[in-house]
């Protein structure tokens, strides 16, 4: 059963805070921090699309904040826009297409995350992103943001928005598009994304599952047993040969902190 309490526990709060703009940076840095992103239970359930984002909020709270388990975008982004209304923050569902390794967006309802509208502003809020990515909530704003070494800044592409992250060497590179439209759960009722299950299918037979955590001054995100590492804007990225390797980079991603 969802508990506001519990929720609030596993991110290191000790009592129920009042909305704002400090409260929400700590809920999602701590967030990230605290429960991990996993892929590896959605590609090994995986027998074709449905509406993924039309989850049982019950048993997935059940699963990742009580049990400890991760989750993929719509299990954590799902979660946290539940705290979030309970704790009073007008919040909205955004879809969000992906950029690839090959330098191409995914499809449209790829990514699901939320959109925070406070104190007059919007605030971009994405704790079920693997990463490379922001660890806190980032305005709707022209104005290049920065964090933990890292820059963020909002181009347009049409009607489209694109969020890029540039680390503290390198040049800028997308992270994913969307446009700043509210988004029903039954927007992904329709199995329109073809070329997204195309992804999760190709993932599934490679066996390549993501996993990734947030870190005090950066992340941890494993692919398959490439892990990058980012601390304070520079990043390392290399492979996990020997296996008790491999499985204690698992073993630490996964158990996340719960104190931030």
């Amino acid at each position: 059963m969802f508990q506001v309490e519990t929720y609030l526990r596993r991110l290191g709060f000790t009592e129920v805070p009042e909305p704002s703009a400090e409260t929400l940076r700590l809920l999602h840095k701590n967030h990230l921090m605290s429960l991990a992103y996993d892929s590896s239970h959605f590609i090994n359930s995986f027998t074709g699309f449905r509406n993924v984002v039309d989850i049982d909020i019950d048993a997935t709270f059940q699963a990742i904040v009580v049990d400890g388990l991760g989750g993929v975008c719509h299990d954590l982004s799902g979660l946290f826009r539940r705290l979030l209304t309970e704790l009073g923050y007008d919040v909205s569902i955004l879809a969000a297409s992906q950029r690839w390794p090959n330098g191409k967006f995914g499809p449209d309802f790829e990514h699901t995350f939320t959109g925070v509208r406070l104190d007059g502003e919007t605030w971009l809020v994405d704790v079920g992103f693997a990463g490379p990515s922001y660890l806190e909530p980032l305005r709707m704003t022209d104005e290049v943001q920065h964090q933990f070494g890292c820059a963020y800044r909002l181009t347009a592409d049409g009607t489209r928005h694109v969020l890029e992250r540039r680390a503290a060497t390198g040049d800028w590179r997308s992270v994913y598009r969307f446009e700043l439209t509210a988004r029903a759960v039954s927007d992904w009722d329709d199995p329109r994304d073809t070329a997204a299950e195309q992804i999760v299918r190709k993932s599934l037979f490679a066996n390549t599952v993501l996993r990734g955590r947030a870190t005090d001054n950066g992340q941890l995100v494993l692919t398959g047993r490439r892990l990058l590492t980012v601390e304070n804007g520079h990043e390392t990225m290399r492979t996990l040969i020997d296996k008790a390797e491999f499985e204690n980079v698992v073993k630490d991603i996964l158990a996340g902190t719960g104190n931030g």
